[in-house]
């Protein structure tokens, strides 16, 4: 059986783009990347060749430059972004040329960082080969690096030209990875839709996998409640009518990034998200913004798809550190994105500590 016809997702705005889902999508590549191109910097990790090759097939008509990178995190550093840019200088990339990456969101974040630094700007195309990577870092036009204070505190925005979800290549991830991507798309239906969460609650196994048309429409539902926050507020100023705007997307992310840099980033984004969520949701019924009942449907959402609710490893005092270089906060006044109801975010500012300790006792962590 034919696969479907792919799905074109517009992001509008001032530098237009299209996310295309579906399969096999790599011969599109060349249109994307327009006809002016005659360099390209494919970024990948080191042990991706094969997952690469249809891109580099695709590609047969560009003179090329291959950077491999390393996996996961570990490749989000400023010595990484610097030899990238070195070996462009090197090979004399102007501004008519174009980057590719092809990798999870590590890769996305750090390519799209590395295309938005050179000379200012050249285009970029992102084929992400995660879950985590489609529904997330590849779409809306964030890029970053670590540092040791913390995570995606050096950045840029910088929109792609466009975006190439295929598939096919999820077949390829191991599960856990797959699951770990899965904590983006819940986090959605509660900041958004809420057609996601049940799709979720109502999925079987086989509702899960890779081929399956729930996923399909999971990832599709999830980036376009991407693409309706980013065209709105690009660059995470502010929204309209109470709405946080682009910071919506950050439901959970501040225990979830302070957790990845206490773990020396070995616990997955999705993973860390999930449980940052459930932490967030506890803290906002603690402010009297919703009920036990929604909190609940935190922990069975995420719990459903195979993804932690609770979390025990880290000191709360240390997480609180990490917490307050969050991108975030302003000044010494912590502030985390929570709901009042399913597809109501809004920001709580200044939440006081007891209230995080008791929120962080509750997913099962001491003092």
């Amino acid at each position: 059986m034919s696969s479907p016809e792919p799905t074109v997702l517009h992001v509008g705005g001032a530098s237009p783009y299209d996310v295309v889902v579906g399969h096999d999508l790599a011969t599109r590549l060349p249109a994307v990347l327009g006809d002016s191109v005659q360099r390209v910097a494919v970024l990948r990790p080191a042990g991706l060749e094969q997952l690469a090759r249809p891109v580099i097939e695709a590609l047969h008509g560009y003179e090329l430059l291959h950077l491999p990178l390393p996996d996961g995190e570990r490749t989000k550093t400023a010595e990484v972004a610097a030899a990238c840019w070195e070996s462009l200088g090197r090979a004399g990339f102007t501004r008519s040329d174009a980057v590719v990456t092809v990798g999870g969101g590590a890769t996305t974040d750090l390519g799209g960082f590395v295309a938005a630094t050179w000379l200012r700007g050249v285009r970029v195309v992102h084929v992400p080969t995660t879950l985590l990577g489609m529904v997330d870092a590849a779409v809306g036009g964030k890029t970053g690096i670590n540092t040791g204070a913390g995570k995606n505190l050096v950045g840029s925005f910088h929109e792609p030209a466009g975006v190439l979800c295929d598939l096919r290549l999820l077949e390829t991830l191991p599960r856990e990875e797959l699951v770990a991507g899965l904590g983006e798309v819940v986090k959605c239906g509660f900041i958004a839709d809420p057609e996601i969460l049940r799709l979720v609650e109502a999925a079987g196994d086989d509702d899960l996998a890779p081929a399956s048309p729930v996923l399909r429409e999971l990832v599709e539902r999830a980036i376009r409640v991407k693409i309706d926050v980013v065209v709105d507020d690009l660059r995470e100023t502010g929204g309209r009518d109470g709405h946080p705007g682009r910071e919506a997307l950050n439901y959970g992310h501040t225990l979830a990034h302070a957790i990845e840099r206490a773990e020396d980033y070995t616990i997955r984004h999705g993973e860390a998200v999930a449980i940052g969520c459930v932490f967030v949701a506890e803290l906002a019924r603690r402010a009297g913004l919703i009920d036990a009942a929604l909190v609940d449907r935190h922990r069975a959402a995420f719990g459903r798809v195979g993804l932690p609710t609770s979390y025990d490893r880290t000191p709360f005092e240390e997480l609180l550190v990490g917490m307050r270089v969050d991108k975030k906060a302003r000044g010494s006044q912590l502030r985390f994105v929570v709901l009042s109801d399913v597809g109501r975010p809004r920001v709580l500012s200044g939440p006081a500590d007891d209230d995080l300790r008791a929120a962080y006792a509750a997913i099962g962590g001491g003092a």
